[in-house]
């Protein structure tokens, strides 16, 4: 296994770093096990959720090898922490599937005996605590959270204990084949996937704020944006006492937003349908998505409050996803006490959320109930919970969000409070591009703005034709081009894609 944390892109790392770097290894070695010579094995199942959407098949844990596999498929490597990487794994199994491709589903953080597993879990433990303090204590996340997603995640040499401990995740490619195209939507699986000596592996990079922590040397780097392929092929302020060395040309490519199948080839209709409302004076429907981190809490409470007099009034409706947390249910019914004489509730029954995104969809007329009141949706299966809220999408007219990876989504967008300092840059994204409003810089001024939204309809119509225009520009694409990239149908030049090249 070739060490990648000594030297990065053809930068020399310090030896204080690669000390550290190869301590942490140990750490992990001596709390969770050294299972490096245990050879994993996979078998291939199917989903209830993804399975009848998008024809995906999860890796699981198997006492036997692998078997055939279909002729033509690609993994998906993710894992879940929060609930923004399996966004974006939905994305690319949706493009994939869409192509002919069955995807793979490989989560690291979904096989609980393994060190890899044990690893991801203890990380993402802290990073869910660390977001929920940082909403809590104004004091916290401005001298610790902020800083360190802002800044802290950018330093080359975070990069280089992030490698040394994706060597303890290779056990589980054991039964992969090496030129199995692979896509990587976190970089953990990415750089375990190169270390495992995988040769077809695209590391999908989220976000728009440059950060040392997601390079994964050895695999296809994409992004989403312009000036995030700037940032990371310079690897700019990457070492603030030297400039690095770049990535060369072949390891990166912008291919814009990474987006489902369905969302992009239904945009045109789905838009149409969305400014009907808006111009005809129907009620507004607002989608508000509990992210897995369980953060904002308060600050969603707040913006529910506001909407409850339009409810009320049937200027509004509300589709309220809280994903998997049933808890956070009982603390709205404790913050806001109107809450629960307006809501139907949409409680682990996936046959029932994805009737009611198809009877919301066929509504024009907005007199049935899926356009009146608040709708509560809460799914224990968390592929059905992350993924209705990429079906309500489709029937919102507008998401209330933080600018995280749903930032990137062709849906009209109040973007809220970030939580993590790297999110500012999904906002200024999305405003930029039009399909989305400026990160509200206060719960007050995000209170004003759903106001305006229902009052003021007009800068709604905007983001529609913006989104419209956005589609013809190819920047929904990015899903479509990874999996091209990941299964040799097109190269860094884009020559043979099937899809629009933002910005070509």
């Amino acid at each position: 296994m070739k060490d990648r944390s000594s030297v990065i892109f053809g930068n020399i790392i310090d030896k204080a770093t690669i000390k550290k770097a190869a301590k942490a290894q140990k750490k992990f070695l001596k709390k969770f096990g050294d299972d490096r010579n245990t050879p994993y094995h996979l078998a291939a199942v199917d989903n209830e959720v993804l399975t009848p959407t998008m024809g995906v098949k999860v890796l699981t844990l198997s006492d036997n090898p692998l078997e055939r596999l279909p002729e033509k498929c690609v993994v998906i490597g993710n894992i879940r922490m929060g609930f923004g990487h399996y966004r974006i794994s939905m994305a690319m199994a949706s493009a994939a599937h869409a192509m002919g491709y069955t995807p793979l589903w490989l989560d690291l953080n979904s096989f609980p005996q393994t060190t890899c597993t044990k690893i991801i879990g203890s990380q993402n433990e802290l990073y869910s605590l660390g977001s929920r303090l940082s909403q809590k204590f104004k004091l916290f996340n401005k001298l610790v959270w902020d800083p360190l997603n802002y800044e802290g995640f950018k330093k080359l040499t975070y990069n280089a204990g992030d490698q040394k401990n994706a060597e303890l995740m290779v056990p589980l490619f054991t039964d992969i084949p090496k030129d199995l195209p692979f896509v990587a939507t976190h970089v953990w699986p990415s750089q375990a996937a190169v270390h495992a000596g995988l040769t077809h592996v695209v590391n999908a990079i989220p976000d728009n704020w440059p950060m040392a922590l997601h390079l994964s040397e050895g695999a296809l780097h994409t992004v989403q944006t312009p000036s995030s392929y700037i940032g990371y092929r310079t690897l700019a302020a990457f070492d603030s006492k030297r400039v690095l060395n770049p990535m060369k040309k072949e390891d990166i490519v912008y291919t814009a937003h990474y987006v489902d199948d369905e969302l992009v080839k239904n945009l045109e209709k789905d838009c149409a349908s969305r400014i009907d409302r808006l111009q005809n004076g129907k009620p507004l429907r607002f989608l508000l998505s509990i992210g897995g981190a369980g953060a904002q809490g308060d600050y969603f409470a707040s913006l529910i409050k506001t909407l409850i007099p339009y409810i009320k009034q049937n200027k509004a409706t509300l589709y309220l996803n809280i994903g998997d947390y049933a808890n956070v249910w009982e603390m709205f019914k404790q913050k806001i006490p109107q809450i629960e004489e307006l809501a139907t509730l949409h409680f682990d029954k996936w046959s029932e959320t994805t009737s009611f995104v198809e009877a919301a969809l066929s509504d024009s007329a907005c007199s049935e109930p899926q356009s009146r009141g608040i709708h509560v949706f809460c799914h224990k299966n968390i592929f059905a919970a992350v993924y209705s809220t990429n079906l309500l999408m489709r029937a919102c007219d507008l998401l209330m969000t933080k600018p995280s990876e749903l930032a990137f989504y062709p849906v009209p967008k109040l973007l809220i409070q970030h939580v993590g300092g790297h999110e500012k840059w999904g906002a200024i994204r999305a405003a930029e591009l039009g399909d989305g409003t400026p990160e509200c810089y206060s719960l007050e001024y995000a209170c004003f703005m759903i106001s305006q939204c229902i009052e003021q309809r007009d800068m709604l119509v905007m983001m529609n034709n913006a989104i419209v225009s956005n589609k013809r520009a190819g920047l929904y694409n990015g899903a479509y081009h990874a999996v091209e990239l990941a299964t040799g149908l097109t190269d860094v030049s884009g020559k043979g894609s099937e899809y629009a090249y933002a910005g070509r």
